[in-house]
């Protein structure tokens, strides 16, 4: 219900017609508020759209208004002690180990892993928001079963999961490597040193700018691809997620995933943001229950 495609096929596509999308952008120091300004007019179509096609449309368009939220979760609290938001990326990890969420998302990424994969050095995978780098080791994992070798760097901003990461990283023979990192920026990454930049179950985290951000710098910096991995947008998840989450008996925990599974994404959205970040529609927006994935290959950089 909360993907509200009709509408949002029919929104975009007067945004089209009208020469709003996709907007133009010449400095990537203003690509997140470009993004921004059109992911609302969009939202706002959408809405006006809905209300013409009649009650079956505008009903689910409310219900989406009112469980949406830009609340931000316990886990984004910059004020927040850094030892507690290492417990809840534990507590995520267990969850995903339970639900074997971490397989599946290894599952979508290692045909993209293949697809990159070259004789003369290892596939350079760079993760963003990547906690204390659950999926970074399972990747690792999944790689060297596959006979294919990779060097996987995992970054986060908050300096108690790089050094989580690190310690649990030399504890396990893997090509692992943790970094401190703003996502926004890739201060510090080589350019070409990277052939995919991975995103996975922290989308709904951040703004549509922001996201866009992250896709045009993983383009700058010579990526090959860009992947974003999230919870499917859902009344299903939005239940099921803080469900699930309080079995880890953390009330903290249990109030993000509720507030998490209000964030989401929807594939439209995703689409729309990928587009303005790369001026293109080579993207591809998919639906792996439970999640949702954007695949974007990108341009290497000018005279690379």
């Amino acid at each position: 219900m909360l993907q509200l495609n009709t509408a949002g096929y029919q929104a975009l596509g007067n945004l089209r017609s009208r020469g709003e999308f996709p907007p133009e952008w010449s400095r990537i120091d203003e690509l997140e508020s470009v993004t921004n300004r059109v992911m609302e007019r969009f939202r706002q179509e959408r809405f006006e759209v809905s209300n013409r096609l009649g009650p079956g449309f505008l009903i689910p368009e409310l219900i989406e208004r009112a469980i949406r939220t830009g609340e931000r979760e316990h886990m984004d609290d910059d004020a927040a002690d850094g030892r507690d938001r290492l417990e809840w990326v534990r507590a995520l990890d267990r969850m995903n180990h339970m639900t074997l969420a971490y397989a599946h998302q290894c599952d979508l990424l290692m045909p993209i892993i293949a697809g990159l994969a070259q004789t003369e050095r290892p596939v350079g995978i760079l993760e963003l928001a990547a906690g204390s780098g659950g999926l970074a080791f399972a990747l690792a994992e999944r790689a060297r079963q596959a006979g294919i070798e990779v060097r996987v760097t995992a970054s986060d901003i908050v300096p108690e999961m790089v050094s989580e990461g690190n310690r649990l990283a030399g504890e396990r023979n893997l090509p692992v490597s943790f970094r401190r990192l703003n996502a926004f920026d890739f201060d510090g990454v080589e350019p070409g040193s990277v052939d995919l930049v991975v995103i996975s179950q922290s989308l709904h985290h951040f703004t549509s700018g922001q996201l866009a951000l992250m896709i045009a710098q993983a383009e700058k910096h010579g990526a090959s691809a860009f992947v974003g991995i999230d919870g499917y947008r859902s009344l299903l998840l939005a239940g099921g997620v803080p469900l699930v989450a309080g079995l880890q008996g953390i009330a903290a925990f249990t109030q993000d995933g509720l507030t998490s599974a209000r964030k989401f994404w929807s594939e439209i959205e995703l689409d729309i943001i990928a587009t303005i970040a790369t001026r293109r529609q080579a993207h591809r927006v998919t639906c792996s229950w439970p999640l949702t994935m954007l695949h974007a290959p990108l341009k290497p950089p000018k005279g690379s």
